[in-house]
């Protein structure tokens, strides 16, 4: 039972790994003149999935290792 979870987190980090990122937007003022305004949609791209994913990937190798025998 714990090998399948282990197989089963090392799954998942693979996906978050191959994943590209997450987008997140922002809104910027461009122009900003009494009663005229404009602004503009700013993307950011965050990269922090690879290395969650990277870690479960690591985790679900750690459980699925053979257990030392005594």
């Amino acid at each position: 039972m714990i090998k399948k979870i282990g197989l089963i987190v090392l799954i998942i980090g693979l996906l978050i790994t191959l994943s590209v990122g997450v987008k997140v937007f922002s809104r910027e003022k461009v122009v900003d003149i009494d009663e005229i305004q404009t602004s503009r949609d700013k993307s950011i791209r965050v990269y922090l999935m690879p290395l969650i994913g990277v870690t479960m990937m690591f985790v679900g190798a750690g459980i699925r290792l053979p257990e030392p025998k005594n």
